[in-house]
């Protein structure tokens, strides 16, 4: 299997003389399933269109972007599978040095705010060109007026900076094959796909007109308002177009594009990937990802967990979508065949890996519930939690010939095992006797029920109730294995108060140090960075306070690492 073409060299020996779509990334390529643009690129070559792909080019001239020459249908832009501002700095605004997704790991190919750098970067060098269409997490998430944490001010949709044509949102396989088909047949309503914004003079009828950029900027309460609409207006069954004023054009939001099929989601990790980095960027290094996504296999996407810090929700979905387990089984087997191969499949989930093949039935008919959430405050009834199918394929994941080992290194949600009075015991055996490499990933974030509740997260009490029934599964196994925690430190609403009472929680109750502490960062489009950027609970609209002292941060997370604690 030939990888995308990144080189003339290629186009020519591939007898391409111009390609349909060439696609503009802020990662390397690599050739998986796990990278939205080889996953985009393929969908797209396995409808018929020729793909390129220009990786991480050289923003300061043309060399990089002129390499292959103008595209037929259009340039898709990404910044990566990372917002790219995330990718660069820490949580205290400091340049990161590493990039994984970046050849020998130095962080100095990915440019800030990448999808505008690589927009700006086409328009300098090609005068009125094809359309510029932006998509992958970085879009998706800046589509509309957003907090954003690195100016510490609200930026309007990220389409009027980037000077590009279209934004696909979302996953955007259903968008972008509707798009290349419309463009491709010369048709000029390809602006009016599902799953996309466009810039507009006028707004549609029947489209729900959000409060302006203008407004959000000076009225927090509007920019509240503002949010909660965009948010209840995410899911494909339910969802109104949207529209917003920046200063005297809009923001048109087209009604997200069909929730894929378990079929179409079988369909796009069927394809024939590489799962290696081209030869081109190879060259120039190693990527660390590959240590983590070569082995590994996704499951399901989406995710109904809804926790407010984490975008997943408003990226890939309150629905989650599982692929069939035939289909999974033989990617492990095409794994299982691979060179480098020794046996060990690294994970096998999603965004929350014990979410496979569990979903309410009135949710994949009808739309997500707008007044309530599938598992906060607790577990909803109509989920019908069963962990039976992941058991049984992780079973048979197992018995695959050269398979000596499968792990579940994505987090899992403790309470919803809690809450499966069917299979949860089972699961929690299947687990700790067969799939935990040493430590189990856990996230709980924090301890403090009322930072829990701004949090959207579970209480505490599941999850010491879930290490007690671990660590008997564990010794029944005969495994010295034991729990990891992902906490953090100086979310909205959090306080030193706070921090020293999960401390004591944690000596008391996990009888452990922690290591795995983060400092909040506020990303575009969550309900925390709303809750940062306002210092207003978006809830009841009360008054939150919100540490936004560099120091006091600090502060806090050492109090959980054990570091020396002065309060100032």
């Amino acid at each position: 299997m030939n990888f995308l073409p990144t080189t003339k060299d290629e186009l020519i020996k591939l007898k391409i003389d111009r390609p349909d779509i060439i696609i503009v990334t802020g990662d390397t390529y690599i050739d998986s399933p796990f990278i939205g643009a080889a996953v985009i690129g393929r969908y797209l070559q396995s409808k018929g269109f020729t793909v390129a792909i220009i990786a991480q080019p050289d923003i300061s001239g043309p060399d990089d972007i002129m390499r292959l020459g103008e595209p037929g249908l259009f340039w898709g832009v990404t910044g990566g599978s990372i917002d790219s501002m995330v990718a660069n700095y820490t949580p205290l605004k400091k340049k990161r040095r590493s990039d994984d997704l970046t050849p020998g790991g130095i962080n100095d190919k990915r440019p800030d705010r990448a999808v505008i750098a690589y927009s700006n970067l086409i328009r300098r060098y090609f005068k009125n060109t094809r359309p510029i269409v932006l998509g992958g997490i970085e879009a998706s998430l800046r589509r509309v007026t957003h907090y954003d944490f690195w100016s510490d001010s609200l930026r309007r949709s990220v389409l009027f900076d980037a000077k590009a044509d279209l934004l696909v949102y979302g996953m955007g396989e259903a968008a972008i094959i509707d798009i290349a088909r419309r463009i491709k047949e010369n048709r000029e309503d390809y602006i009016y796909a599902r799953g996309v914004c466009y810039i507009s003079k006028a707004s549609p009828a029947g489209y729900i007109e959000l409060p302006s950029h203008e407004e959000c900027a000076a009225d927090k309460f509007k920019f509240i308002d503002m949010f909660n609409v965009f948010y209840k207006n995410n899911d494909p069954l339910t969802a109104k177009g949207l529209c917003q004023k920046s200063g005297d054009r809009y923001l048109i939001h087209n009604p997200p594009a069909p929730a894929l099929t378990s079929v179409e989601l079988d369909e796009i990790y069927g394809l024939e990937y590489c799962r290696g980095q081209h030869p081109y960027y190879q060259s120039k290094g190693a990527v660390t990802a590959r240590d983590t996504i070569d082995f590994s296999i996704t499951t399901h996407r989406g995710c109904y967990g809804e926790c407010n810090f984490c975008a997943i929700a408003v990226h890939q979905g309150r629905t989650v979508i599982s692929r069939g387990a035939e289909s999974i089984v033989v990617e492990a087997e095409k794994i299982s065949k691979m060179d480098n191969f020794k046996g060990y499949i690294t994970d096998v989930g999603g965004a929350t890996a014990n979410m496979y093949c569990i979903e309410c039935e009135k949710k994949i008919k009808s739309g997500a519930c707008k007044d309530k959430r599938c598992l906060f405050p607790k577990a909803c009834v109509g989920l019908n939690i069963d962990h039976q199918k992941q058991i049984s394929l992780l079973r048979r994941l197992g018995k695959i010939k050269g398979v000596k080992k499968v792990f579940v290194a994505s987090g899992i949600r403790y309470d919803m095992v809690l809450s499966d009075k069917k299979s949860g015991r089972e699961y929690i055996d299947e687990i700790a006797c067969h799939h935990v490499s040493g430590q189990l990933k856990l996230a709980p974030e924090h301890t403090s029920g009322a930072v829990l509740k701004l949090m959207g997260k579970p209480g505490a009490s599941s999850l010491v109730e879930f290490k007690r029934l671990f660590d008997d599964a564990s010794k029944k196994a005969g495994k010295a294995q034991f729990l990891t925690y992902y906490l953090i430190a100086a979310h909205p609403g959090c306080a030193d108060e706070d921090m020293l009472e999960m401390k004591k929680f944690i000596n008391r109750e996990l009888k452990i140090n922690p290591e795995q502490v983060q400092i909040f960062t506020p990303t575009p489009s969550t309900y925390s960075a709303l809750m940062y950027y306002t210092g207003i609970n978006p809830f009841t609209k009360e008054a939150l306070s919100v540490e936004k002292r560099d120091g006091a941060k600090l502060r806090q997370k050492k109090i959980i690492n054990g570091e020396n604690y002065e309060r100032r």
